[in-house]
């Protein structure tokens, strides 16, 4: 008869718990996402083709997700249970809330996430019959009392990971001090009535064990395991389940994606000073992993960097210590951030840097390329193109492409410029330096109009910074009017390369007497040996538009092509435009 009882009062209490969470809009097996629509919905199409209810919402990072559901809790981890056996989902696919999701986007027209919960397509797992006579929502192993005797067990940190779990789980506030006050009291009461436990406000063993396996699912899917490298002198916990050892590069240790998670990971190892200390925070930043977004800070003996933008979200932290330098970057894709930050806050707690510093030499047979930095290619711009320095503050005349679109425009020595006045129409672009410049030299232009045949030389950066430094290329002027007799841009008879572009046009006495523009974007393709160039008068007029007052010319006596050379060189620069 106790039997019977027992049994009864379980299923009751079942049905209880189910109510609660029939309350729920409930939770989704999220597959994978992907940065851009088109690429979201080719891949719905993939799943909706073998699985049932896959569904498609955009994120709130602005990425898009492939999801299955909406299930109850426990249906839904039985069926990402079963599709990963059966690899029909990735390995590292998760459970995902409502609350995450935005615009449904697959099914094309639907709109669910009000819909409520629906059957699993797979079957639930069969509890032993021999369990149902002692089970109870509280445990049946343990009283009240006896939850509380266990929890006098818990060391400090432990009862602090509780406090950040319920606060992950959106039910605890307030200060993460391991002191189980009235607020946590209140939020493990909160938490047990929403998982359809009885609230009394103090966890059991098996509900700390639901609890933390629910709070470290992101980490669990990742694979995250301690990981020792001898030779770089480093221990630490990784995500080794979507990642894993490439290769050594010093003073990096590679780690390559081995999943659907972009994911990639350095391990950096090196003796240093703190002068090799801060040329490595210059040198992460111009690597493509680290893009231009984000905060970083040098402070002392130690360094962070974070990267955002181009899909991807990297961090990068390093510090010297005893003449070594230790510390990692993570990259990470972007639109994955719960996850991203559970990974990023379990490598930084768990680093460890030990005596050993990787070899110097170490993958010093690696291919060497001038993009690459220890194996990693360096950040490029989209465009780059010349320009030259028009007053003694280093204000800027460049080609209007060099300014269109960019998130980010610098010189070639790192200084940022900003777009003072563009002619669109004449394609020329004033740019000004975020912060005062010394130019070398600076152009002095010449009033008067130059003779057809007269000789003429372009500096420019023919092959976009390639070459470090600005060269000449000489032609003469064919016609002082445009292709179409337009007045206010010159034809000059020179084979220009794209970079030229922007560059300055000096006659022999070394002034300026115009500006090398870009060939036509009207599908027009012009002979190699013809270029066009804005005029003295118009870049005058956009000059003074600027609130710039350009260097008139002195004289026009005939100088040396050294002289010539090195003007040029103090007056060119190469402007970049970054995406």
């Amino acid at each position: 008869m106790t039997r019977v009882f027992t049994v009864i009062t379980f299923f009751l209490l079942f049905g209880l718990r189910a109510a609660f969470a029939q309350q729920d809009a409930g939770v989704w097996v999220q597959i994978e996402a992907q940065p851009s629509l088109r690429q979201a919905q080719d891949r719905a199409q993939a799943y909706a083709n073998t699985l049932p209810d896959v569904n498609g919402f955009r994120l709130n990072s602005g990425w898009y997700a492939i999801v299955v559901g909406p299930y109850l809790r426990d249906d839904a981890e039985q069926v990402l249970r079963v599709y990963q056996a059966e690899r029909q989902i990735p390995s590292d696919s998760f459970i995902a809330f409502s609350s995450a999701l935005g615009q449904q986007f697959w099914p094309v027209g639907a709109n669910i996430l009000d819909r409520g919960v629906i059957n699993a397509p797979v079957q639930p797992e069969q509890q032993p019959e021999q369990s149902l006579a002692g089970l109870s929502l509280q445990d049946a192993d343990e009283t009240r009392a006896q939850a509380r005797q266990g929890e006098r067990l818990l060391t400090a940190q432990e009862r602090k990971n509780l406090q950040t779990a319920l606060q992950a789980a959106g039910f605890y506030n307030s200060t993460i001090d391991g002191a189980f006050g009235q607020g946590t009291r209140r939020s493990m009461s909160d938490w047990q009535r929403f998982n359809g436990f009885e609230a009394t406000g103090v966890l059991t063993t098996l509900q700390r064990k639901t609890l933390m396996d629910d709070y470290n699912a992101p980490l669990i899917s990742v694979g995250m395991e301690r990981y020792s490298d001898p030779q770089a002198g480093i221990e630490m916990d990784m995500p080794l389940g979507v990642l894993a050892f490439n290769r050594y590069e010093a003073p990096f240790a590679h780690f390559k994606p081995t999943s659907d998670v972009d994911a990639k990971a350095l391990l950096i190892s090196q003796d240093g000073t703190p002068a090799t200390l801060r040329a490595l925070y210059q040198v992460m930043q111009s690597l493509e992993i680290i893009p231009l977004g984000g905060e970083r800070a040098l402070r002392g003996n130690s360094f962070t960097i974070e990267g955002r933008g181009m899909g991807i979200v990297s961090y990068t932290q390093a510090a010297l210590k005893d003449g070594k330098i230790k510390g990692f970057t993570l990259v990470w894709p972007d639109g994955d951030e719960a996850r991203r930050a559970r990974v990023l806050a379990a490598m930084r707690a768990s680093f460890t840097p030990t005596d050993a510093v990787l070899d110097a030499g170490a993958g010093a047979d690696a291919d060497q390329r001038i993009d690459l930095v220890s194996g990693l290619q360096i950040r490029k711009p989209r465009l780059s193109r010349s320009g030259f320095f028009a007053d003694a503050s280093g204000t800027v005349l460049t080609v209007a492409e060099a300014a269109e679109s960019c998130t980010r425009m610098t010189l070639d020595g790192g200084q940022e410029v900003q777009v003072a006045w563009q002619d669109t129409d004449l394609g020329v672009a004033v740019l000004r330096p975020r912060q005062t410049l010394a130019p070398i030299s600076v152009a002095e232009f010449r009033a008067d109009v130059p003779r057809i045949q007269s000789q003429i030389a372009v500096s420019g950066f023919s092959y976009e910074g390639a070459l470090g430094a600005p060269t000449l290329t000489f032609g003469e002027i064919a016609d002082i009017r445009g292709l179409n007799g337009e007045d206010g841009v010159k034809r000059l008879a020179l084979a220009a390369q794209p970079g030229d572009a922007g560059g300055p046009v000096f006659d022999d006495s070394g002034n300026v007497v115009g500006m090398l523009l870009p060939n036509p974007a009207d599908g027009r393709t012009l002979p190699g040996s013809v270029s066009l160039a804005a005029n003295v008068d118009r870049l005058s007029d956009v000059l003074t538009k600027a609130g710039v007052s350009g260097v008139s010319a002195q004289s026009s006596a005939q100088i040396s092509p050294n002289e010539l050379s090195r003007r040029a060189n103090g007056m060119t620069v190469l402007v970049h435009c970054w995406d």
